[in-house]
């Protein structure tokens, strides 16, 4: 491209002080060869004052070692459940760390990393100072909870030892921190425990003095009472029904045979007795042979007499006899029934026999009257004692089982280390670098090879500055 100067304003006067300034902020012509050994003389200079720091630098600067190391923090909660024995299930559950918005494990992991008392256990790991093991690069990647930590020694091997020394007091730290929340959650829950025992205490020993003050062990003991009470109310009832019976058949039996029962007994205890039986038989055969001398003979006769007087005196014999084995007088006796026999002595039999299970059936009825009275009046007494009772039983068994819930909760809560401060592991170890980290001898170089084209550049837009000036002041003129 040629460049042709026309306008006079670029003609070069001589050169006084005051052209001097003109020409270094003007310029001078393109082929002006003459100014050629100031530029050398300018790029030689901001060469040397490029290189010289930038080689000085790659040469003097201690090299330095980086090694990287990978956390990741699992996206899935945590539960735990426990089974108690005549309780129930006790369980707990513990969302994601990820769950929330509002907090972020791994921003509080990072702060975590880089946090002084974290710094100050790695450096006495390894008995060097703060400064010397120094701070640590921490890089979260994006939508992944994945963290990226680097540390930089002066060799590969110091490197990974900073990177180890860091990651065994990061998760010592939080093994601290697990623990601190553990056994101040333990804390609060032993007083809630404390109270709750307390609770459970009181409520056993009033349920204890309450037994002893009305006899009375428990609230289904009560029932069982009742429950004979009500049983025993029920035979009374059958056995009224049947005593009622029994009173009836008697009653029919005794007016059929005209005989009470103790009449049919004293007369079965006559026939059972052998000398009773043989005076009667005798008294028969006096009054046999009597009935024969009335036939043969008169009244006044001897033999009639005789046999007469046979009679009587066995009769007598017999009716002494008979007061003797029945206890009773003669008046009774003789209305007693003196012919037995046959179905007559089977009637009187059951009439006997009716007699005894009235007598047993009254007595028996009586005994449960009794114990009907005396289980009502027992029943009345411990009504307030029952009733009081299975209050405290149930306030009993709310305290308990609120007890077993809250020492369930504690013991669950032992299990969940992981609700504050989420699981995290070592995705990749500590690395040994191959290479060393700074100084970066390739970017130095290439910062160094654009600082000088950057130069030349400069050298060159200086070279052309009049030509380009003239051209810029030439379009206004042009336009107008």
């Amino acid at each position: 491209m040629t460049i042709t100067l026309t306008n006079p304003i670029v003609k070069l006067p001589r050169l006084t002080g005051r052209g001097w300034g003109r020409r270094i902020m003007m310029g001078g012509r393109l082929s002006d060869i003459k100014r050629m050994p100031r530029y050398i003389a300018t790029a030689l200079l901001g060469m040397t004052l490029i290189w010289a720091p930038l080689l000085g630098y790659l040469k003097t600067a201690p090299l330095s070692y980086r090694s990287t190391t990978s956390l990741i923090l699992p996206g899935s909660g945590a539960s735990a459940s426990m089974n108690l024995n005549g309780i129930g299930q006790a369980s707990s559950y513990a969302n994601s760390a990820f769950a929330s918005n509002a907090v972020s494990p791994t921003e509080t992991y990072k702060r975590l990393l880089g946090a002084d008392r974290i710094l100050d256990a790695a450096a006495d790991a390894l008995d060097l100072t703060r400064a010397e093991i120094g701070a640590p690069r921490i890089r979260l990647v994006d939508q992944t909870s994945l963290i990226h930590v680097e540390m930089s020694g002066g060799s590969p091997v110091d490197a990974q030892a900073k990177g180890d020394a860091l990651l065994r007091a990061f998760f010592a730290e939080l093994d601290a921190l697990r623990e601190d929340e553990v056994n101040t959650r333990e804390d609060s829950g032993l007083l809630a425990i404390d109270d709750f025992r307390s609770s459970v205490a009181e409520t056993r020993r009033q349920i204890t003095q309450l037994q002893i003050e009305s006899e009375l062990m428990s609230v289904a003991q009560y029932d069982r009472l009742v429950d004979r009470h009500l049983k025993l109310e029920t035979l009374i009832l059958d056995r009224r029904a049947g005593l009622s019976e029994l009173r009836a058949s008697l009653h029919a039996l005794e007016a059929q045979l005209g005989l009470n029962a103790t009449g049919a007994a004293a007369t079965l205890k006559l026939f059972a007795d052998s000398g009773y039986l043989a005076i009667i038989d005798e008294e028969a055969r006096h009054e046999v042979a009597l009935s024969d001398a009335n036939a043969r003979y008169g009244s006044q006769h001897p033999k009639v007499q005789e046999a007469r007087k046979a009679r009587d005196s066995a009769a007598e014999i017999a009716l002494r006899l008979a007061m003797s084995v029945t206890g009773l007088d003669g008046t009774t006796l003789a209305a007693l029934d003196l012919a037995p026999d046959g179905a007559r002595a089977a009637l009187l039999s059951e009439l006997v026999l009716k007699q005894v299970e009235l007598s047993a059936s009254e007595t028996e009825l009586l005994t449960l009257n009794t114990q009907f009275e005396e289980g009502q009046a027992q029943i009345d007494r411990l009504a307030g004692a029952a009733s009081d009772l299975q209050d405290l039983e149930r306030d009993f068994s709310v305290a308990e089982a609120v007890f077993a819930s809250a020492i369930a909760r504690s013991e669950t809560g032992k299990s969940d280390v992981y609700a504050s401060y989420p699981l995290v592991q070592v995705l990749e170890n500590p690395s040994l670098p191959d290479r060393p980290s700074s100084p970066n001898r390739k970017l130095a170089y290439l910062a160094g090879i654009a600082a000088t084209m950057m130069l030349f550049f400069g050298l060159s837009l200086g070279w052309v500055r009049l030509a380009l000036i003239n051209k810029l002041l030439k379009k206004p003129d042009a336009q107008a």
